[in-house]
């Protein structure tokens, strides 16, 4: 795992960083589609694909099972799964990569078996394995477990479909299993399905490929199962990363006063933007951007932050959005309901200065303004490292944020995106 670093020169406060950056395709949209990937039987083509570690892992991944996965042109894919025939999802890339969990029940449903370890990725709490094992055994799939911890899954002939209950909403077993049903036998019904707007992407993508899906942006889905799908030359365009648009956005609240957030689409962040409004934030909001106006003047109120599943506040963004409060006037208060293990970069940011109370693991209070200083930073996980990074830009002196191949995997060429606007940002090799 390569060692590189970051090395960021405060703004102290200031004010100063003006232009666009323009926002890339969404990770945890691009990663699904690719998985998709082994419904079709021709050639799959994703545009606006991010260049990021993750979409290299799942072409690792996906190669290794027998695909064909090729880059062309600029942010493109196109993936061939016709000659699919390994059933193994390789330890090493799996175990470095959360979302590779998706892979398991199409896999499954084509090849009628699957094998693989406990997933990886970042460590901020248990992966809610036992959602994928109770809902494809209860499919039909027989399920066994070595004694060095890898997983196997076999059926006979087709997995066949049935109501499901999912106890959590979940981002990935509601895509998981969208995946699983359209290669299975008969009707699947799944409720208490998550909302995000990535499942919105996918499902209409596979739609309009030939899967008989209906529900779409409910809490409940029904998937009539069939053949393979075929794309038939239609393209995926992968939807903007509302996670780094957020991030950069709660950037530029802090350090800019004409700041242009482009190619995003803002009805997918309104629970960032409302927030931000009461705040104080002054912003122009259009169709696919947002601009940061003059807020010179603005004394930040603080929040009450509770993150919740889609539409709610995003879990994703509690890292950059502390931050942010750490500036506010008053006390804040962040309350963490997805991940057990997602403050574990409090203590960080108390060495620069916040002033942050931690309560019990999922819940801290925050004071503010309070000034940050340098600090060298060791990002726990990938959106933990971006709000470092965010704290190293308001920060006065040089600070230096380790563990940059975290970051790498989530958010494209982000110190030429960031030097863009005025950063005085530099990767150390």
């Amino acid at each position: 795992m390569p060692k590189d670093k970051f090395l960021i020169k405060g703004l102290a406060g200031k004010r100063n960083l003006k232009g666009e950056i323009a926002i890339s395709g969404a990770k945890n949209a691009v990663l699904k589609i690719m998985a998709a990937s082994v419904l079709f039987s021709d050639d799959l083509i994703i545009e606006n694909v991010p260049d990021v570690e993750d979409v290299a892992r799942m072409t690792k991944i996906l190669e290794e099972l027998g695909a064909k996965v090729e880059k062309f042109r600029k942010n493109k894919l196109r993936i061939n799964t016709s000659k699919i025939n390994n059933h193994v999802l390789d330890r090493e890339s799996t175990e470095k990569m959360r979302a590779s969990i998706i892979l398991i029940g199409p896999v499954l449903a084509r090849l009628g078996e699957v094998s693989f370890p406990h997933p990886g990725g970042c460590v901020i709490g248990e992966r809610p394995i036992g959602l994928f094992l109770n809902g494809l055994t209860g499919m039909g799939a027989k399920e066994t477990t070595t004694k060095n911890g890898i997983y196997n899954l076999k059926v006979r002939g087709k997995l066949k479909g049935k109501p499901i209950f999912f106890n959590k909403q979940s981002v990935t077993v509601t895509e998981t299993f969208i995946m699983t049903a359209i290669l299975s036998k008969g009707k699947t019904i799944l409720k208490n399905v998550a909302l995000e707007p990535e499942i919105i992407s996918l499902g209409e993508f596979l739609i309009s490929c030939g899967a008989k899906i209906k529900g779409l942006g409910t809490t409940q889905i029904e998937i009539e199962g069939g053949i393979l799908l075929k794309a038939r030359g239609k393209k995926y365009k992968t939807i903007p990363d509302r996670i780094e648009a957020g991030s950069y956005l709660l950037l530029g609240a802090l350090t800019s006063n004409n700041l242009t957030i482009k190619n995003c689409n803002p009805e997918h962040m309104e629970a960032l933007t409302s927030s931000l409004r009461f705040s104080g934030l002054k912003m122009k909001i259009g169709k696919n951007f947002i601009q940061i106006l003059d807020n010179t003047k603005t004394k930040f109120r603080p929040l009450q932050i509770k993150t919740h599943e889609y539409p709610g506040f995003v879990t994703d963004l509690q890292a950059p959005m502390t931050i942010f409060l750490t500036q506010t006037y008053g006390e804040s208060s962040v309350f963490e309901t997805i991940f057990e293990n997602r403050l574990d970069y409090v203590e960080d940011l108390n060495k620069m200065g916040a002033k942050i109370k931690i309560w019990h693991p999922q819940k801290i209070s925050i004071k503010g303004p309070t000034p940050l200083h340098h600090n060298i930073l060791k990002g726990p996980d990938l959106r933990a490292g971006l709000a470092f990074i965010i704290a190293g830009i308001i920060a006065k002196g040089d600070s230096i944020v380790e563990n940059a191949y975290h970051i790498d995997r989530g958010y494209e060429n982000v110190e030429k995106k960031l030097s863009g606007i005025g950063v005085s940002i530099k990767r150390i090799k």
